[in-house]
């Protein structure tokens, strides 16, 4: 009995197994990584906790002056010390309009990333696993989407969404419409990936004694086949989150992302590209900038894990 308790604290603990791993190791030997990750969760976090964070809310009415409009940032020789970055020609704060505008399009990215996952993962492995006609009928539906640009599919998506629902009703349910139209672009590549593993994981061993022994098709899908297959998904993911807030930047600065009562990163630039050539650049370029820090971490973050995980760059 003693010598199982001191086997048992002799044993490491899952934080400190996590901690040894190779991904860890690579993590900790990757300045660029670091840096990133932490760019990453400071924006991130900024964001989700914008309403405490920020030092005020654009959107509260109550809190905004139109004399304290166009203000330039605070080092200038106009700014003003409580505003930061400046304001826009509403009086608004730019750097909390960032904030706020900021968990939007993380909101839209995350959300659309889910359902391209979901949606791309389970046709992949009906497509992988089944195969036959539905393989082939749900490859050349991949190969039309994959036809045209993935700002394009959204673009007709939400254009079908803006003439069959009224225009009231829309601009309600616009941050959904966002997040399909970007979901319906990017499921293709987590299909085409999942496939591909699909068909070397099925011919393996462990999958054909699952089927001697009884086990149902769907069953072995999700618990045998399914975990063998996330890790390339846990990449496209990573890197598909940056190209989702990219494609919702693209649509809100077209003018058909979300309505301008909840301005996404998007739409600020939009709104301050009005004011560039006024000399009121601060309005576009502050957005612009925290856009590219976002999308720049989140894409070295992606490189990075798709690095760590492939054995052959160890």
């Amino acid at each position: 009995m003693a010598a199982e308790t001191a086997a048992a604290k002799s044993e490491p603990g899952l934080l400190a197994r996590a901690w040894d791993s190779d991904v860890a190791y690579s993590f900790r030997h990757s300045p660029v990584a670091m840096v990133a990750a932490l760019v990453a969760f400071v924006m991130v976090f900024a964001a989700a906790f914008a309403q405490w964070v920020a030092p005020h809310n654009p959107f509260d009415l109550a809190t905004i002056s139109l004399m304290d409009a166009s203000l330039p940032p605070a080092w200038e020789a106009q700014g003003n010390p409580k505003f930061w970055l400046g304001t826009d020609d509403q009086g608004r704060d730019v750097f909390s309009a960032i904030l706020f505008g900021m968990r939007i399009s993380l909101m839209i990215g995350l959300a659309s990333v889910v359902l391209s996952v979901i949606l791309g993962v389970g046709l992949g492995l009906l497509s992988g696993y089944v195969g036959g006609r539905l393989d082939a009928f749900i490859m050349r539906v991949c190969d039309v989407m994959l036809s045209f640009p993935a700002i394009l599919v959204a673009l007709l998506i939400d254009g079908v969404f803006r003439a069959v629902l009224p225009r009231d009703a829309h601009s309600e349910v616009a941050f959904y419409v966002l997040v399909l139209a970007i979901a319906l672009s990017g499921w293709v590549q987590y299909a085409r990936t999942v496939r591909g593993s699909t068909l070397v994981e099925k011919n393996k061993e462990y999958v054909q004694a699952a089927r001697v022994i009884g086990v149902s098709k769907l069953a072995i899908m999700l618990k045998h086949v399914l975990p063998n297959v996330t890790g390339p998904v846990l990449v496209l993911a990573t890197v598909h989150i940056a190209s989702a807030i990219l494609t919702e930047a693209t649509l809100s600065f077209l003018g058909v992302g979300v309505p301008p009562t909840t301005p996404s990163l998007g739409t600020l630039i939009r709104i301050g590209n009005e004011f560039l050539f006024s000399g009121e650049w601060w309005i576009t370029i502050f957005p612009g900038v925290a856009l590219v820090l976002l999308v720049l971490s989140v894409n070295l973050l992606g490189d990075w894990l798709r690095d760590a995980l492939n054995p052959r760059l160890r």
